[in-house]
């Protein structure tokens, strides 16, 4: 007997692997139905495309139709096979892949970039930072002294120009206009593009490099096409205009590079990595203009450098808003803090910064750390290796190249195969990408909807034999379907081509955990922190994270590509999850019931009657016996009251369910250790993207630092968000609001509407309470 059998799940030993997903089948099966309510609105707003006609397996049809034609065609007979197992591993919401490859997957997927499917990447540059956030990932940035190398000081004069007669030329602003061009002058016209964006920053930051400062460049905007001008490219969403870039450059010239030259060079202000950060976050600011792109960054620096402490309250107190910033340590930092003995230089920085860190982590959340020495790629010593080029190429695409920054991009090359830290993650946690650059290919199995029949039908930890084989056999095949999915996403073409082909990196991790250790094996959170008891389910996890590396083995040498660097993670998982009601990654559920206020317009009269304009949905709900208020602080706006029931909630766990804020921080920093031991792996793993709620009402500042000195060493990262009570946050209401049990069901009982009575059985979540009714 293996131990598999011994912990009581299936054998999946001798289980074919050459093509995976034969438990799936290859007949088109029945799409998953998304969660109503919440699924249905995010699909609504990030998947569907009105071909879709909402319907979830056509999504999966083409998502597995691009994806399969990243292979060469025509697909052989086993590639068609895989393809429709492909389709119903989708369909079934088993392997959701990640929001990017719903959103864009279709048959055209082959004559695409890559930026468009990863979640996130990293950057060495603003140059490059700036384009790809433009494409829509988040970025990561190391601002470490030692990967810093232009002093924007350096930097050209420069001339910002746009024709009078462009429709958006401002009036009050007639320098735009330039008339007076000096001889020498270097003329850009910026492309109306964000290829043509990039380039402009790439020119400048690359003759800042080259300390060309007595160069002068000027710029012209006159192509960019109009404020609100609809971009193809991005669903016909309306376009920010010349004057968002051009303010951009503004910035740069009179807030970096002219206090850059007459700074102190001798003093920790404006010193090189500090003007980066500058930098980025003014072209991250008209990156989120019209809220069409999200410009998520993360920025970080080694606790060693001189200047951590301007960098720990750059945003605190800098009003830098626009990253996450956290602070990279190592064994030695953990050490000294834990001696808290100031008797050399480099002690009393070690304790300085924690003191620091923790001091406006307590307050506002950041900067968080990263445990640089216990990412992989630094493990390994991998992250040392990456080959310099001279001619730009490890920044080259079908779409852009870079040219004005070639030499720029080798010389940080060079300087980080003897930095201290060379890996460093994306802004979630979850990937380790190398500081000069790669991207987050990552994708979501739901092992939960894996199970061969609904799992409302099934005794929590009863399920029988015969549905458990079925049922392990989909969950392994959708890991290794997954794994095969991602690597087929990398020979896509992309910026950081040769990273990727050096790499192979990928990330697949499970999201609705705590669902499927409930009805799969009857465990709950306070269970699975007892590492004896929950064996049968860290031996599963321990199974399906050998079998994402063995198929990633597998499947590279059949594609004659590099087994990738790594392999398993825990994404954030929030689209993904949201679609079918799941806690999102390894997160614990935010609440066991609750309200979920929504906002319509609309406004009573002093007789109780809805003006005019009101949203006609707000007498109907209102009618119904909803919960419908009017606000004071967005006058013309009301709220209406929708009670919740979280999907692991409606499989019956009642009293069992632990919510984020019923955890402690130690048990939170518990679970992490036990997903990274078994699910992440000693080797080829990334990290589990984790935020641990911490209630600053229960716990001093003293506690909090206790609390991370004692956890924080024994994980690579976790974010930890600080926060109180929802009745001591001041707000005049929050999007979700925490009910008691009964005042829930009463509630429910008191609205006449016969979806709410058949999505929330009051009845069931009574039995679940232990109050079941006769």
């Amino acid at each position: 007997m293996n131990v598999m059998q011994m912990s009581g799940l299936a054998d999946l030993s001798s289980y074919p692997t050459t093509i995976p997903g034969i438990s799936f089948g290859e007949a088109a099966a029945a799409a998953q139905l998304l969660d109503p309510g919440m699924g249905v609105a995010v699909a609504r707003r990030t998947v569907f495309r009105p071909e879709d006609a909402e319907c979830f397996g056509r999504v999966a049809d083409r998502v597995a139709t691009g994806n399969m034609s990243l292979l060469k065609p025509p697909l052989t007979g086993a590639e068609r096979t895989e393809r429709a197992r492909l389709r119903n591993a989708i369909a079934s919401g088993a392997l959701i892949t990640s929001g990017r490859h719903l959103q864009h997957g279709d048959a055209d997927q082959a004559g695409r970039n890559m930026e468009l499917f990863t979640n996130c990447a990293t950057a060495i540059t603003s140059f490059a930072k700036f384009y790809l956030l433009l494409n829509g990932s988040g970025v990561g940035r190391s601002y470490d002294d030692e990967l810093v190398v232009v002093d924007w000081a350096d930097a050209p004069d420069i001339l910002l120009h746009l024709d009078p007669t462009h429709p958006d030329f401002p009036a009050d602003r007639p320098e735009l206009n330039v008339t007076a061009i000096p001889p020498a002058a270097i003329i850009h016209r910026v492309d109306d593009s964000r290829e043509g964006w990039g380039k402009a920053l790439e020119l400048i930051e690359g003759l800042a490099f080259a300390k060309r400062h007595d160069a002068v460049v000027l710029l012209d905007f006159s192509a960019v096409r109009r404020e609100g001008a609809p971009i193809a490219g991005m669903q016909g969403r309306p376009a920010s205009g010349p004057i968002s870039l051009i303010r951009g450059f503004i910035n740069l010239r009179d807030n970096v590079i002219a206090p850059s030259r007459l700074r102190d060079r001798a003093g920790l202000a404006l010193q090189p990595w500090e003007q980066a950060l500058l930098v980025d976050h003014f072209f991250s600011m008209e990156v989120q203009v019209g809220g069409a792109r999200r410009a998520a960054r993360m920025a970080t620096k080694s606790w060693r450098d001189p200047g951590i402490f301007r960098f720990i309250r750059a945003k605190s107190e800098g009003g830098l808003w626009t990253a996450n910033n956290s602070v990279v340590v190592d064994r030695e930092f953990w050490a000294l803090v834990g001696e808290g003995c100031s008797d050399s230089v480099l002690a009393a920085q070690a304790i300085a910064v924690f003191n620091d860190a923790t001091e406006c982590g307590y307050k506002n959340g950041e900067p968080g750390f990263i445990n640089g020495d216990m990412l992989d790629d630094h493990r390994t010593g991998r992250a040392w290796d990456k080959p310099v080029f001279a001619d730009g190429r490890d920044f080259r695409s079908n779409r852009y190249q870079a040219d004005f920054g070639a030499d720029l991009l080798a010389a940080l090359a060079q300087c980080a195969q003897s930095a201290r830290f060379p890996a460093i993650t994306n802004p979630c946690g979850e990937i380790v990408l190398h500081a000069t650059g790669g991207y987050c290919v990552i994708a979501d199995f739901a092992p939960l909807l894996a199970c061969p029949i609904p799992p409302e039908n099934i005794v929590p930890g009863f399920a029988s034999d015969a549905v458990i084989a079925d049922w392990d056999a989909r969950v392994e095949d959708s890991v290794r379907l997954g794994v095969r999915f991602l690597m087929r996403a990398n020979r896509m073409n992309a910026l950081y081509g040769e990273e990727v082909r050096r790499t192979n990196r990928i990330g697949i991790g499970p999201t609705g955990l705590h669902e499927w250790a409930w009805m799969r094996f009857g465990l709950g959170f306070d269970d699975l922190l007892d590492e004896t008891a929950a064996a049968p389910f860290y031996c599963m996890l321990e199974a399906l994270s050998d079998a994402a590396k063995d198929e990633a083995d597998r499947y590279a040498c059949e594609l004659g590509m590099i087994a990738p660097f790594t392999v398993t993670t825990v994404k954030p998982a929030g689209t993904t999850s949201k679609l079918f009601g799941l806690t999102e990654g390894a997160h614990l559920p935010a609440r066991k019931q609750y309200l979920r206020w929504v906002q319509f317009r609309g406004t009573r009269d002093a007789a109780g009657n809805w003006s005019a304009d009101s949203d006609p949905l707000l007498a109907q709900y209102a009618a119904r016996g909803y919960q419908v208020r009017g606000l004071t602080s967005f006058p013309g706006m009301a709220i209406v009251g929708f009670p919740t029931l979280p999907r692991i909630q409606r499989l019956g766990i009642g009293d069992r369910a632990v919510t984020a804020s019923d955890a402690t921080p130690a048990q939170q920093f518990a679970w992490l250790r036990l997903l990274e031991r078994h699910w992440i792996g000693a080797e080829r793993g990334n990290q589990v993207s984790y935020t641990l709620k911490f209630d600053t009402s229960r716990h001093s500042l003293a506690e909090f630092r206790a609390i991370v000195l004692e956890n924080q060493p024994t994980i690579r990262c976790c974010a930890i968000l600080p926060g109180n009570p929802d009745d001591l946050m001041g707000y005049e209401y929050l999007p979700e609001e925490d009910m008691t049990l009964d005042a829930f069901i009463a509630m429910v009982n008191s609205i006449e509407d016969p979806g709410l009575h058949e999505a929330v059985d009051t009845a069931h979540l009574q039995c679940a309470s232990g109050a079941c009714p006769m």
